[in-house]
């Protein structure tokens, strides 16, 4: 059984901790959803004039335009076939902030042409990414983005890296608390940190068959070029 992740690291795979490899199995071929419920101990943005854009993003569900501490947090990654046939996994990402909840919403596909998985951001899946994953010493896995692509329409633009939000994401399995632990950080180049996420959620598997993608979860809009 091989999951778009598994494609993705290859030999790495075999070097995650066993609670990362089985979170990151899930797909069509294991059968498995995974939800995880936790708490982000903090949400942060960089300096003021990312708040903005932060807000337009909020609007399609990318990224998120709050910032604070020990935010409630859900995680739900279920694979399902999209309306072009890709094994696809969902990273929907719920914040619980007191004012209202706010989303981040992710689809991924394996792509052979780019070699990686793609990562199409928000409810419309304007903005694709690369992603490169890797093992670390400790188990933990390691994701950085890639080049950035903007789709709209007959609009199919790469993102130069002057603009580009550049991610890194570490997942890890502490065994002491027996809690995943995540850390988030987008920054670019030029102005440095942009936004990010760190806190622990535990997570609960279950029959993606039997349970199926939920109303609200996919897409609105799917988009066919990687």
């Amino acid at each position: 059984m091989t999951s778009i992740f598994q494609r993705a690291l290859g030999a790495d795979f075999d070097r995650l901790h066993p609670r990362i490899r089985r979170r990151f199995s899930v797909g069509l071929d294991s059968g498995e959803l995974c939800v995880g419920h936790g708490v982000m101990d903090e949400v942060r943005h960089g300096p003021g004039f990312v708040r903005p854009f932060l807000a337009v993003g909020g609007t399609r569900n990318v990224l998120v335009p709050r910032a604070g501490r020990n935010i409630p947090f859900t995680i739900e990654n279920v694979p399902y076939r999209d309306s072009y046939g890709r094994e696809t996994v969902t990273f929907v990402r719920t914040f619980h902030f007191p004012e209202r909840a706010h989303r981040f919403d992710a689809t991924m596909i394996f792509s052979p042409e780019r070699d990686c998985v793609v990562d199409y951001l928000g409810t419309h899946q304007h903005l694709a990414s690369d992603l490169h994953f890797a093992a670390d010493p400790t188990g933990a896995l390691v994701i950085r983005s890639g080049e950035h692509r903007f789709r709209e329409g007959p609009v199919d633009a790469r993102v130069p890296g002057l603009i580009a939000g550049d991610a890194v994401v570490r997942e890890s399995y502490d065994d002491s608390t027996d809690r995943f632990r995540i850390t988030v950080t987008v920054t670019n180049r030029r102005f440095g940190f942009l936004f990010g996420y760190r806190g622990s959620f535990t997570a609960t598997y279950a029959d993606a068959t039997a349970h199926g993608v939920r109303p609200g979860l996919r897409p609105v809009r799917e988009e066919a070029r990687v």
